[in-house]
């Protein structure tokens, strides 16, 4: 077999994610590396050196005895952990390898303590404060987000995730103890309707940036915008479903049977063991749903932007492309 070590005619393009993303199968294979938990435990020394190799690969530096896949890990580790516009090493809780973990301790502690006032005060305010730091992190390096506006979409989202459970345990206090355990999916849900567009509210007023299929620049859009934010907010929820609505009917089992009532304290760790088993499959699958370069018609452009792209060019552009964003 012939050796794949880079002195070869062919290199990697680094720039695109290496399995095809117009298929949802190559965007599933993107999004478990990217959200691998097990990133979280590479050292330092690994990072640094997987950042030395990304660069110097980008410079057309040549690695003697390292082959596509070891450029592959490289570049795999590197986007784990570093920013991709300020190329700064990211606090490791914003990282996208930390959602699993950080997600499943909160949703299963979410699900757990619901039934008193401050329990559900105190797990939402934690959510959205999660929230904000990966909001803060993972934040644009060329137009990154005020922290004023930070600010108003950690309170809006706060407030709104803690009136929405606290408003629905009391709807909720005479009716069947199971419908009581959804009551925190209906806040996340509310949340994350308040928090996705408040945080790119700039976008929905200015738009963002399209392109034609060759990544020539035409414009913005406000109506992709709204398109890319609405992709957003549906796959945030729709990833939140099946750890927040598979497990309510399990322990609603669990705490009729002898084990439970005999060792209540295990209620949380179950719940954050089986929370953590679904977000696993579904954070990556759910992160996979659109492109994330995603697509429209340019008819479905606000009229303003179909007038610029045609004094721009003479040939017809049917579809547009734009960065739905996470």
């Amino acid at each position: 077999m012939a050796d794949q070590s880079l002195v070869g005619s062919s290199r990697i393009d680094l720039d695109e994610p290496r399995y095809d993303q117009n298929t949802f199968k190559g965007r599933a294979k993107h999004f478990f590396i990217t959200t691998n938990p097990l990133n979280l435990f590479t050292s330092s020394s690994q990072l640094a050196s997987a950042k030395s190799i990304v660069e110097g690969y980008r410079n057309g530096q040549i690695f003697p005895g390292k082959t596509d896949d070891d450029i592959w890990r490289a570049k795999h580790l590197y986007d784990s952990a570093f920013h991709p516009d300020t190329k700064e090493k990211m606090f490791i809780l914003g990282r996208m390898s930390a959602q699993v973990p950080m997600n499943m301790t909160i949703t299963g502690c979410m699900m757990t303590f619901y039934k008193t006032p401050m329990a559900v005060i105190f797990w939402q305010w934690f959510n959205q404060s999660f929230n904000a730091i990966v909001n803060y992190t993972n934040r644009s390096g060329d137009t990154p987000i005020p922290v004023s506006q930070l600010g108003l979409s950690y309170v809006l989202a706060t407030g709104g995730a803690m009136a929405t459970a606290l408003g629905f345990n009391k709807v909720v206090k005479s009716m069947s103890p199971l419908i009581g355990r959804f009551v925190p999916f209906t806040a996340v849900a509310a949340a994350n309707c308040i928090n996705i567009p408040c945080m790119r509210s700039r976008e929905i007023m200015k738009g963002i940036p399209i392109f034609d299929e060759r990544g020539q620049r035409l414009g913005e859009s406000t109506a992709a915008a709204k398109s890319a934010i609405t992709q957003v907010v549906f796959s945030r929820i729709l990833m939140a479903c099946p750890g927040m609505i598979i497990p309510p009917f399990i322990m609603n089992v669990l705490e009729a049977r002898p084990f439970l009532k005999k060792y209540p304290y295990m209620n949380a760790p179950i719940q954050v063991g089986l929370v953590g088993m679904l977000l696993v499959f579904a954070t990556p699958l759910c992160c996979a749903l659109f492109p994330q370069k995603s697509s429209m018609s340019v008819t479905s452009l606000e009229q303003e932007a179909q007038d610029k792209i045609k004094k721009l060019t003479d040939k017809p552009i049917e579809r547009v492309y734009f960065n739905k964003g996470l």
